[in-house]
């Protein structure tokens, strides 16, 4: 069944490459489209399109099939097109002629809209409620370590001391930036795109503010055309926050990967969260953060697929717009089993002593020096010279500095203006 049906036969060729895999990526939208049609049905009886038993019939049929949904029998057979056929299908079946009226001054384009709309809406939802959950545990990781001391680095060379309260709760405050776009994606999508049909609004006295409320958006999108052009627009909001949000995960994860080298020995995990090798019985090995890694960096690709395919488009619909689901649906999945499988695997680091004995740390504290004999009076160009000069003749001793770190006084003063600043 297509809902563009007029009994004329089509190429099965033509008709395998048009629908592609919509069946099975439709399975993640059809409880948004059943919420969306049940709202549309309301709409369509407040105005009188459709009886009171008609719209009771509705009800029922559409409460049926989200039980379906539910309990695992809700199926997309190949006879059917996308959910949306098959879900008029059924109600055709079982109702009758209320069954055909259900399409009623709606078109595919806005029911494929906003039951997208109302999906990147929830799951941005689920997404910023997961960062929240790693955001407060990064922050308990660093009140925890807020003592042990961590090896700065840049260049990747040794620099001067950090520690591991700054490293969690540095992470910890990148998230909020990113829930910031995530919030901004969340308001994008929030505007209702029902009505709009083909993306040239219907001849119906339909009522868009009833179903705004229905279907609980914040705001409509008045305008039919700029509904219709919020495809592909969305799609490029939403991919750049969750780029952003993959982007920290994949610099912490290669962090995590770096300081469980050998060479580094920062951290260590539990054996059971690690992988070994067919052939080197000694190895243990990072696959967990290595895919987090792999999958967030081929979601930060994701923005630059949204915007090639949609970037030259004129205004109207355009079937390019199909290609944009099962890249973003899958994208949303990724990105919740990362944050509930870092969270899940965070907790159980084992941050492991620093041996400041150790050659390679011999000039950790030099900052640390200089800024001592600036307490006692010495200038710090002077300073500066001073203790280079030691380096160079390799009379440098960090003994008295090693006494006299700064990060403690940091580190108390960043915790709870975090914790602040994470939006609600």
């Amino acid at each position: 069944m297509k809902l563009w049906d007029k009994g004329i036969n089509i190429d099965k060729k033509i008709e395998e490459f048009t629908v592609g895999n919509d069946r099975e990526i439709d399975i993640h939208i059809a409880t948004y489209d059943i919420q969306a049609s049940l709202a549309h049905a309301k709409m369509l009886h407040k105005i009188n399109s459709i009886s009171t038993e008609e719209l009771q019939q509705l009800i029922e049929g559409l409460a049926t099939l989200q039980s379906q949904l539910e309990n695992g029998t809700f199926e997309i057979a190949s006879q059917f097109e996308d959910v949306h056929s098959k879900i008029e299908f059924e109600l055709t079946q079982k109702y009758g002629e209320v069954g055909k009226k259900i399409h009623t001054a709606r078109s595919r384009n806005d029911q494929v809209l906003v039951a997208l709309h109302l999906f990147y809406k929830d799951n941005l939802q689920l997404i910023k409620e997961h960062t929240r959950t790693f955001f407060d545990t990064l922050l308990k990781l660093a009140e925890t370590h807020k003592e042990a001391l961590l090896p700065g680095y840049t260049h990747l060379q040794v620099a001067m001391p950090s520690s591991f309260g700054l490293w969690f709760s540095a992470y910890a405050e990148l998230l909020i930036d990113d829930v910031y776009l995530l919030d901004a994606a969340i308001k994008t999508v929030d505007q209702n795109p029902l009505g709009s049909a083909a993306g040239y609004g219907s001849s119906f006295p339909i009522d868009r503010a009833f179903t705004t409320n229905e279907l609980d958006f914040k705001t409509l999108k008045y305008n039919v055309v700029a509904a219709q052009m919020s495809r592909g627009k969305s799609e490029r909001t939403i991919s750049m926050a969750l780029g952003s949000l993959c982007n920290t995960l994949a610099r912490f994860a290669m962090d995590i990967c770096l300081y469980m080298s050998q060479n580094f020995d920062f951290i260590s995990f539990p054996d059971e969260l690690t992988t070994g090798s067919s052939i080197m019985p000694h190895k243990k090995n990072p696959d967990v953060f290595e895919l987090i890694r792999g999958k967030c960096n081929k979601i930060q690709a994701l923005y630059t697929e949204m915007l090639l395919i949609t970037n030259n488009l004129p205004s109207g619909y355009h079937r390019d717009y199909q290609l944009l689901k099962e890249h973003m649906i899958a994208a949303f999945e990724d990105t919740k089993d990362m944050l509930e499988i870092f969270n899940y695997s965070i907790q159980q680091v084992n941050v492991k002593a620093i041996d400041l004995n150790d050659e390679k740390y011999k000039y950790l504290f030099t900052v640390d020096s200089i800024n001592n004999l600036v307490v006692e009076g010495i200038s710090f160009r002077e300073a500066y010279q001073k203790i280079g000069k030691q380096v160079q003749d390799g009379t440098y001793s960090s003994a008295a500095s090693k006494k006299h770190t700064h990060i403690g006084s940091i580190h108390n003063l960043c915790l709870d203006g975090i914790r602040r600043k994470f939006p609600e």
